[in-house]
């Protein structure tokens, strides 16, 4: 059956385009939801009238893409994710990927409107197509980034006595122990003579 699409239908065709399609499909979907009219069933002048309408829908549609492809081409949308050296991702940037970023940024595009031949797999700038529909097309920039790894600090090593480092401890240990010994020895013999002239000061002569 021959129809002719009243708005853009994906893996179909765009809107004003006649096409032709299976008739439980027209019957089924195409025409209960006005997607599309017969082509080959109605008068001529029953077809130019649909056209006429189909065409001013058409130019609406094309004005507003217009201006939506024109804020699309100045637009990078910018994925950060993990890379070898080489610059080969771990994974890959899909469509998906890239309709749920415009998404993000207030552009509603089907994912069966970005065209890609293969996902992409390297860091750096790639021009990517939309097909918006009626015609229109538009280019976005999509850029890849490496995620950076922050280092961690390495852990401080632990100091090494070297062994005039250790010739200096046991020194002064043994400066401390010597100076410990000498007070020690003063005081005994302060208190020795202290003892001694008490001694003298209590003792009273026999008469």
């Amino acid at each position: 059956m021959n129809v002719i699409l009243c708005e853009d239908v994906d893996n179909l065709g765009f809107m004003g385009e006649r096409v032709k399609v299976a008739a439980g499909y027209a019957r089924n979907y195409l025409l209960p939801r006005k997607l599309a009219v017969v082509a080959d069933s109605a008068s001529a002048a029953q077809i130019e009238h649909e056209m006429r309408i189909i065409r001013k829908r058409e130019e609406k549609r094309r004005v507003e893409l217009t201006e939506v492809s024109t804020g699309l081409a100045s637009l990078s949308v910018e994925f950060t994710t993990k890379a070898s050296e080489e610059g080969r991702l771990f994974g890959a940037i899909t469509t998906l990927h890239i309709a749920k970023k415009l998404d993000e940024l207030g552009y509603d595009i089907n994912r069966k409107k970005i065209k890609l031949s293969e996902p992409i797999k390297s860091l750096g700038d790639h021009a990517v197509t939309l097909q918006l529909g009626a015609s229109v097309e538009a280019t976005i920039n999509v850029v890849v980034t490496a995620e950076v790894v922050e280092e961690t600090e390495a852990p401080a090593k632990p100091e090494v006595e070297t062994s005039e480092d250790a010739e200096t401890t046991e020194d002064a240990e043994v400066a401390e122990e010597s100076d410990a010994s000498d007070a020690a020895a003063e005081r005994e013999t302060s208190e020795a003579s202290s003892e001694e002239a008490a001694s003298e000061v209590t003792e009273t002569p026999a008469e």
